[in-house]
């Protein structure tokens, strides 16, 4: 990927999408075997593969302006969520009323959790990443310093969003950042492949 407004737009649009959808799906509490998760684990993690390309090609300066507009978009959401469940129902829904507000009611709780702990371990993560890359050289260093600033994602996340909802939030909070770490893993050949180009511009014909 090359360092144009282009690349830029498309890998913000996917951290935005990333991050909404994430507030909506950690309202389902995945159980396999002792592991249990949010559902949003799915697609959570990809914001932090996108402030990390951001900062790679693009720089701090840009990796910093995304995690604050994720923020604000975050809290537009949250703006919305309760004006829809404040709208008075049409006479042939209300029944679904009751059933909707719940849904996303529970969701504007989510947002909030992940407001904060998006807002903390994010910038970490940007500043522990442009550390890392100015004393070490390798991708995979940096790319991985997600696996310290997930941690603190993940117990400022559970906490605030699960406290009073399960009976065990360390298992949880080690499932999640347990699955995180592993995506991380996982996404670092991404990371290489999408980062190629280092923050080089288009070749001109």
């Amino acid at each position: 990927m090359y360092k144009t407004t282009r690349n830029l737009t498309v890998v913000t649009a996917f951290f935005i999408a990333a991050l909404v959808i994430s507030n909506i799906l950690a309202s389902k509490v995945v159980q396999i075997g002792w592991i249990e998760i949010p559902a949003a684990v799915v697609a959570y993690p990809i914001t932090f593969l996108c402030t990390d390309i951001v900062s790679e090609i693009w720089g701090k300066k840009d990796a910093q302006f995304l995690v604050r507009l994720g923020f604000f978009v975050q809290l537009f959401t949250l703006l919305l969520i309760y004006i829809a469940i404040f709208l008075p129902p049409a006479p042939y829904m209300t029944e679904f009323q009751e059933s909707y507000a719940a849904t996303l009611g529970s969701s504007a709780r989510f947002v909030l959790a992940s407001m904060v702990a998006y807002l903390v371990a994010q910038s970490f993560d940007i500043v522990l990443f442009h550390k890392i890359k100015a004393r070490f050289s390798p991708k995979w260093m940096r790319n991985n310093s997600k696996a310290v600033s997930q941690l603190i994602d993940t117990a400022i996340f559970i906490t605030i969003a699960f406290i009073g909802v399960v009976p065990n939030l360390l298992v949880m909070i080690f499932s999640q950042y347990l699955i995180k770490v592993l995506i991380a893993l996982v996404d670092t050949p991404i990371f290489y492949f999408i980062t190629r180009h280092g923050s080089a511009e288009p070749p001109t014909e």
